[in-house]
């Protein structure tokens, strides 16, 4: 079946600046949505003994984990109905609503009592927040990764819609700067008892800003487009019946994607604390200056891609990772030095910056405008809930187990599936649906 890009009927062209304003809104919502999604894996360190007093530090973490990964749960079902209704009512309308939610969870974790206080309640008043935040993050994705792509112009498109993950990045980076801030003006004890609420505070008040933000962006021309030209309505079962293989190929490269970014991010922090034995703020350095490298990397790939395709792209980063994913975490498990231990790590993102750069775009290039925000987010969504948000919590029950080498081999596994996807993937440079602009 045929698909004409984003409908008929022209659109004034976007100017350099209305498209460069688009993106810098769009990515401002995005960074601080990650920051607070990424600020509870940051401080779970200190807050875990709050909402779990039982235990050791490995069952704390596993619970606090659990959470986590509940939290994802939750994304699928709003990326189904934030991707609706960023398809029916429009890409800034679905930005605003998304911001709101996640606001409202951050807030909430920020002022719940512990367990101390409230007894069993405080871990139900936890998950209820992250499933909040579940619910907004499965909606900020399909709309945010839409927006950005449609904004972006088709020569440069993989350099613009690479500032996504640039966001997603930095907003991981700015939770990781403001733990080594109150690691270094609060003692040890504060930060333990109440100061792993700061963040939390931080993060409600920034999002409130973004949804004032938000609410007076421009509309995505592609989204007017189809709009104007009465073009069918998104639902949900398109995706399966319309465009199964399309949802079926973002589905695994998606798995393999959200995998690798939380166990070489949100979970290496972590396993260079329980397994590999540094200190708490050592592995908070490396990691922010691994994740700043990550970060900075973004355009160049995504300025890579525009040459040479995003299929070359994503399947040699899933080749590398699925060669190199167990004797590097074998090397940092083995406790090198901490220069080592950074240089591996920076390694790691690096080889995963050839998916990470291109991911969203490549998901809005298949799909037409009418369907495109929830054909980005569902099939994402899902993957994410089952192998990203799961990635912690199956590290540590293998490490539990005592064959911490599982999650290695588990890793790898995953992206060589992804990679045989990616490997047969059409170059979506010169397919791509998105109409220019």
């Amino acid at each position: 079946m045929s698909v004409a890009k984003d409908g008929g009927g022209a659109q004034p062209a976007l100017t350099p600046w209305r498209r460069i304003k688009a993106i810098i809104g769009g990515s401002a919502g995005n960074l601080v949505e990650y920051y607070d999604w990424f600020s509870y894996a940051s401080f779970a360190l200190y807050f875990a003994p709050h909402f779990f007093p039982k235990g050791d530090p490995t069952a704390q973490l596993m619970q606090s984990a659990a959470i986590f990964a509940v939290g994802f749960l939750m994304r699928p079902l709003g990326a189904y109905l934030m991707g609706l209704f960023a398809d029916w009512r429009g890409r800034r309308a679905a930005l605003a609503a998304s911001v709101g939610m996640m606001c409202a969870g951050s807030f909430a974790i920020a002022l719940l009592p512990d367990a101390s206080q409230i007894g069993v309640l405080a871990p139900i008043g936890l998950l209820m927040a992250r499933l909040v935040q579940g619910l907004s993050m499965g909606g900020e994705y399909g709309a945010s990764v839409t927006y950005i792509s449609e904004m972006a112009g088709a020569s440069r498109r993989g350099f613009w819609a690479s500032w996504h993950y640039v966001t997603l990045i930095g907003g991981q980076l700015l939770a990781m700067a403001l733990l080594l801030i109150l690691q270094g003006v609060l003692p040890e004890g504060d930060l333990e008892e109440w100061g792993w609420r700061i963040p939390f505070a931080i993060g409600g008040a920034m999002a409130v800003i973004v949804f004032w933000i938000r609410r007076g962006m421009d509309e995505s021309p592609s989204f007017e487009t189809a709009k104007a030209a009465g073009v069918e309505k998104a639902r949900g079962m398109m995706l399966f019946t319309r465009h199964p293989l399309e949802t079926g190929i973002i589905f695994v490269l998606s798995a393999a994607g959200s995998l690798g970014f939380y166990a070489y991010t949100t979970y290496m922090q972590k396993f260079l604390v329980n397994t590999a034995g540094f200190a708490k703020d050592q592995s908070a350095w490396v990691m922010a200056i691994a994740l700043l490298v990550f970060m900075a990397l973004q355009p160049a790939v995504g300025w890579l891609s525009d040459r040479i395709g995003r299929k070359t792209c994503l399947a040699t980063s899933f080749l590398l990772g699925t060669i190199l994913v167990y004797p590097l975490m074998s090397t940092l498990a083995a406790g090198p030095s901490l220069g080592v231990a950074l240089g591996l790590v920076i390694l790691q993102l690096v080889v995963f910056s050839g998916y990470s750069a291109v991911n969203g775009l490549i998901k809005a290039e298949l799909y037409p405008a009418h369907v495109r925000a929830l054909g980005v987010a569902l099939p994402y969504a899902l993957a994410n809930a089952m192998f990203g948000g799961t990635a912690e919590y199956v590290a540590l029950w293998f490490k539990n187990q005592g064959m911490e080498s599982g999650f290695y081999i588990y890793v790898a596994a995953i992206s060589a599936v992804a990679f045989v996807v990616a490997a047969r993937l059409r170059n979506t440079n010169k397919t791509s649906l998105i109409q220019d602009h």
